[in-house]
């Protein structure tokens, strides 16, 4: 037996005894909860620090919400999902630090931009205009970081289905009505929990239920299935910055 398939094997019984771990958690064995929480402490500061760009310790607020996000994974997971169970609380954990480094973005301009009633008026509208202007700088280097944040997470997503960026270029319908019939099914696929989970368990469409609630052909879907799969990702993964580019073309 060679070193990689002894590897796969291991790897594959570490992920079924995390699983049977949640599965007692979920029961409610408490004791267990606190256990497990402890020993990932080290894989949720990872997470925390890879978003949050910095060094994160016990005691800041980013640390917290890390594991509350952790422990709110450990109770929606469920082995049908597709995924791995760090897999899906990497996901949970990213998406809760960046839902509160964006509230605090907001919380921190509006303080920002309040004007000084010490200032002479022309003074302090010349000051709110400079602020103003440095925010709207900070926020779309912020907003940048944020879509390469996502496509990075795009990106990996994608190789769990064994789909490049390089495959899903050529993979893309050329005729605009085609590709908007693709985005459709792909939407249809992402807001059905039993669609979505179907592709995420099975890393393929559940072709054969779809033709009951789509008018086209079962050859249209196997044309454009790498291409219908990919937008559904994005929407399954609440990947806002791709979601929009797609939605407003």
């Amino acid at each position: 037996m060679s070193s990689i398939n002894i590897k796969s094997i291991i790897s594959g019984l570490k992920d079924k005894a995390v699983e049977n771990k949640i599965k007692e958690i979920q029961k409610g064995n408490e004791d267990l909860r606190n256990d497990f929480i402890q020993q990932y402490r080290p894989f949720i500061k990872k997470v925390a620090s890879k978003v949050c760009k910095r060094y994160i310790n016990d005691s800041m607020d980013e640390y917290s919400i890390g594991l509350l996000a952790f422990n709110e994974a450990i109770d929606q997971y469920t082995d049908d999902q597709g995924a791995k169970f760090l897999t899906f609380a990497n996901m949970v954990i990213q998406r809760r630090l960046i839902d509160h480094i964006r509230k605090e973005e907001r919380q921190n301009r509006n303080i920002y931009l309040e004007r000084d009633e010490n200032e002479d008026e022309d003074r302090s509208e010349e000051s709110y205009a400079e602020k103003k202007a440095a925010l709207d700088q900070y926020d779309q280097e912020k907003q940048a970081e944020m879509r390469m944040h996502e496509i990075e997470e795009y990106r990996n997503m994608l190789i769990d289905f064994k789909i490049s960026f390089a495959v899903l270029s050529k993979e893309c319908p050329k005729h605009i009505d085609a590709r908007e019939n693709a985005i459709n099914i792909a939407k249809m696929v992402a807001k059905s929990e039993v669609f979505s989970n179907y592709l995420l368990e099975r890393k393929q469409l559940p072709i054969k239920d779809l033709l009951e609630h789509v008018d086209c052909s079962r050859k249209t879907i196997e044309r454009n299935r790498k291409y219908i799969i990919a937008i559904a990702l994005i929407y399954i993964g609440k990947f806002t910055a791709l979601a929009s580019y797609i939605d407003y073309k």
